[in-house]
């Protein structure tokens, strides 16, 4: 195993450390103006906005990337991997960045937690955009359906093993898992080799399947009902929805739902020949559509 040091990838951002809601949270920063924050997904970390970093950053935002608790050079809690406990987390590192509101761009387990905050924390979300993620009350649909994203939801309800098939030969199987949720064409080598070393850091397959675990769980138990009754709120705020067409985690018909849960303005965008990862797989169509997007909600269209 290796040491959270390979979280730290050169480029043009800045790196730092920023206490917030009790814990430590990496991240990754460049640019200056209006605060745009960025959640990654499973299996990933900071890294995977990349490139949405720097465009964002050239058109004049300040774009933060931050490795989620239990990811990358975060720190790695026995508890608070539900999604209450996530978008707390980033309320909170929205505010010890020194920004009362920051625009919310979430993938995956990040976009679930992105929606979770426009319910719990409605005043520091100015817009939100999400990438690969239905509402969570659609969730449980996607859950339902057969496929690869309810295959993994249930797998990793089993204690240990997960962990140790995640681990297993220099953590291959995060690689299988890149390859089997993206459409043709990625990852390409270097790129499966640097979430394979992102997840040999000490305590991050335990940390990153307990949000899973949460999600599933939580449906029968007394703090999911409650989360479920909280998350009936309409959205109110600006939301921007981009998926995969070949996403095979949570299919597009599926995802495009959420948008039954939004008050607000609301644009649904398909990424043509893109899986469960878009941003990394069209990156520049991905840019182009949250750069355009971001300047709207930062007041020049809505």
């Amino acid at each position: 195993m290796l040491d959270d040091a390979v979280a730290y990838v050169d480029g043009p951002w800045t790196h730092r450390t920023v206490g917030a809601a009790g814990a430590r949270f990496h991240v990754a920063e460049l640019g200056e103006g209006p605060l745009v924050l960025l959640l990654h997904g499973f299996p990933q970390f900071w890294w995977a906005w990349r490139d949405q970093l720097v465009d964002l950053a050239a058109a004049g935002h300040r774009a933060v990337a931050v490795d989620l608790r239990g990811y990358g050079a975060s720190d790695k809690t026995p508890r608070g991997y539900d999604l209450v406990g996530l978008a707390q987390d980033m309320a909170g590192l929205v505010r010890a960045l020194g920004s009362a509101d920051a625009i919310v761009v979430g993938h995956g387990v990040g976009g679930l937690v992105g929606w979770t905050m426009t319910a719990y924390h409605p005043g520091v979300v100015r817009a939100l955009a999400v990438l690969s993620a239905p509402h969570p009350r659609r969730a449980a649909r996607a859950l339902l359906t057969p496929g690869a994203g309810a295959g993994h939801m249930l797998r990793a309800q089993v204690p240990i093993l997960p962990e140790h098939r995640l681990l297993a030969d220099g953590c291959v199987r995060v690689g299988a898992l890149l390859d089997a949720w993206s459409g043709p064409g990625w990852p390409d080598r270097e790129t499966e080799e640097r979430y394979r070393l992102a997840f040999s850091i000490p305590k991050v397959s335990h940390c990153s399947l307990e949000s899973h675990r949460w999600i599933f769980r939580s449906l029968w138990r007394p703090d999911g009902i409650r989360y479920a009754h909280r998350m009936r709120h309409p959205v109110r705020v600006p939301v921007l929805q981009l998926h995969g067409s070949l996403d095979p985690v949570c299919p597009p018909e599926v995802a495009r739902t959420s948008g039954r849960s939004v008050a607000g303005p609301y644009r649904w965008e398909t990424i043509e020949g893109a899986g469960h990862f878009p941003h990394e797989e069209r990156p520049r169509r991905v840019s182009e559509a949250l750069v355009g997007w971001v300047r709207e909600s930062d007041g020049e269209r809505w």
